[in-house]
């Protein structure tokens, strides 16, 4: 018997020895949705503690013949390599039958998982969408046709910007740009296009005034007969240092006829050259402000800009001009709303942007336009002249943080967007609630949480601020302890300490609209709103409908660092009207605000 027993102890014994214990699985693998209409592409995140250049992601059927046992069954659908420590990628769906799939993350071209598997289910279309050209002059209608075997009275179609921020994956994101009904079995639509800028769109056919898909999205570009045009004819670029390489882009700022768009330089010193494709390249020679002449050419025309490059000898920014700016739904109620928000970019010379409202990739657009680096998520952004080298994903569900190259010296800027509901100045001015009670409500807002939570994540940022300057912008829907004050009574109150303001100030943080102008009697700094003068309802306080709109200030740059304000203000374009938004010089309906520091 014990004979027997050491027999079978060393067939064990050699079984271990020929067989490793397995890796555990330590990575992620998620997905944006987890069910898509074929046609679309799966898109996918992934980490792993263990990169290799042949890791891979494969689709397979289930159940079907995926390696759930990690080992080979049978070939996948489809599949892709991610060989990246993180990072996302994408597998096409084309061609695959409607069904329940699965998706594994792979180790080395084996089959050992990186991750637990993702089950997916990809649906068959209920409809077809087709347009009658896929190229529209802007300005005439999108002609379209539509069938279904869904038929609903409020099935519809929208147009948005591709990329931008439609429902991709099947839920709101932003609100569309143009849109009609489609009822019944089947018919024809439009769209119209006028104010809109030319470039890429796309128009998603959706169910019951939901955003449920019924067929794949049709893609178009809106193109001009108009000439071409900068949005301003002079206009400053990131800054240059002598004897440094420098670039910058212009080919994406130009509006109008864009066929067969090129660049020449007409005018400028010699070290500074001008691509076709509009790059601006070469190596200063010296210090000071180089002027380059610049001409756009298509098929329509031509088009001049002066552009300035400053030169430096010393520190690459020693001015920043920082802004936080709200966009109104990505700026989508306003016509031709990109040009006007690159020509306010570029005649204020802006450096860097914390955006909100983001509406789902809109920064991208204008990012891309102006050449500029950007990190987004659908609501929050940054963008800045100088490149992100470094990003913090979303915190709080509210806010995320990039960190900006100035030269010599890093920049780290966070932008936010707190809750909005319920509005501290209407519970002040319209219900009457106790201090206490206004601290409560911020509180049942989520404002109170998410700044709270956001302060907690900037305190590696905040105990670097010595070297790196920190920035917190944002629209944080609420006003500051710094403006209702005893002495500055706002709706007959006197202090009130706002949470949103105290916990960044109590962080070390300085609100640099308030350093600038001290007395919030005589420079209120209001950001909420330009645009809305009176009440229109909701918010639980539908009797004060047609009353004054509490005016206030809710959009904010903190600072902390090796750094000092210059000025900073509330500023917007032009006479917004209530009236008649869309034809606003401005495309938000808050007031930005912007402040130049003085980077020391």
């Amino acid at each position: 018997m014990r004979r027997l027993l050491a027999l079978v102890l060393a067939v064990l014994a050699v079984t271990l020895t020929v067989r490793p214990a397995q890796a555990a699985v330590d990575g992620t693998l998620t997905v944006s949705s987890a069910s898509i209409m074929v046609g679309a592409d799966v898109q996918f995140s992934y980490s792993t503690p263990r990169p290799n250049a042949t890791n891979w992601v494969g689709l397979y059927s289930d159940p079907g013949n995926g390696p759930v046992n990690e080992a080979y069954v049978g070939p996948s659908t489809k599949w892709v390599y991610a060989a990246s420590a993180n990072g996302t990628g994408t597998l096409p769906t084309a061609g695959l039958a409607a069904g329940n799939y699965k998706l594994f993350y792979l180790y080395n071209d084996g089959y050992t998982w990186l991750a637990q598997p993702v089950a997916l289910q990809l649906t068959a279309p209920s409809g077809t969408l087709t347009l009658a050209s896929t190229t529209v002059t802007a300005g005439d209608p999108i002609q379209l046709n539509y069938t279904t075997t869904k038929p609903n009275a409020t099935n519809w179609v929208g147009l948005y910007r591709n990329p931008g921020d439609g429902p991709v994956n099947q839920s709101f994101v932003g609100q569309s740009l143009q849109w009609t009904y489609t009822p019944g079995a089947g018919g024809s639509a439009s769209l119209p296009t006028s104010g809109l800028s030319t470039g890429d769109y796309i128009v998603y056919y959706l169910f019951n005034d939901g955003y449920t898909w019924l067929t794949l999205p049709v893609t178009l570009r809106l193109t001009s007969n108009a000439k071409p045009r900068f949005p301003t004819s002079a206009f400053t670029l990131r800054n240059a240092k002598v004897g440094a390489a420098y670039s910058a882009k212009i080919g994406g700022l130009v509006q109008g006829d864009t066929t067969g768009l090129s660049f020449t330089k007409t005018s400028g010193p010699a070290w500074a050259s001008v691509s076709s494709s509009g790059a601006v390249t070469g190596t200063p020679t010296a210090a000071g402000n180089a002027t380059l002449g610049i001409r756009a050419t298509t098929a329509s025309g031509t088009a001049d800009a002066t552009v300035t490059i400053r030169v430096q000898s010393g520190a690459l920014v020693p001015q920043l001009k920082a802004l936080s700016w709200n966009l109104w739904h990505g700026g989508t109620r306003v016509t031709n709303s990109l040009e006007k928000q690159l020509k306010f970019l570029l005649e204020r010379d802006i450096d860097v942007v914390g955006i909100q409202e983001n509406q789902g990739t809109v920064v991208q657009t204008l990012a891309d336009s102006l050449g500029w680096s950007y990190f987004q998520n659908s609501d929050v952004a940054v963008i800045s002249r100088y490149p992100i080298t470094g990003t913090t994903p979303t915190v709080a569900g509210s806010a995320l943080a990039a960190k900006i190259d100035l030269g010599s010296r890093s920049l780290r800027l966070w932008s936010a967007h707190l809750g909005y509901t319920p509005y501290g100045p209407y519970d002040a001015c319209f219900g009457r609630m106790t201090v206490q009670q206004l601290l409560n409500r911020e509180s049942t807002s989520g404002r109170t949480g998410q700044i709270n939570d956001i302060v907690t994540a900037m305190s590696a940022d905040l105990s670097a601020s010595a070297t790196t300057p920190v920035l917190l912008t944002g629209d944080f829907n609420a006003p500051s302890h710094l403006d209702w004050t005893s002495a500055n009574s706002r709706c007959g109150y006197g202090a009130v300490p706002w949470p949103t303001s105290t916990a960044p100030v109590n962080a070390g943080l300085t609100d640099s609209y308030r350093q600038a102008h001290p007395n919030p009697a005589t420079h209120p700094g209001t950001t909420w709103s330009p645009v809305t003068k009176t009440f229109t309802g909701g918010y639980g306080y539908d009797s004060h409908t047609g009353e004054p709109e509490p005016q206030d200030r809710i959009d904010f740059v903190y600072y902390r660092g090796p750094l000092s304000v210059l000025s900073s203000e509330a500023v917007w374009e032009g006479t917004p009207s209530e009236s008649n938004p869309s034809a606003n010089l401005w495309t938000s309906d808050h007031a930005a605000v912007l402040t130049v520091f003085q980077v020391n």
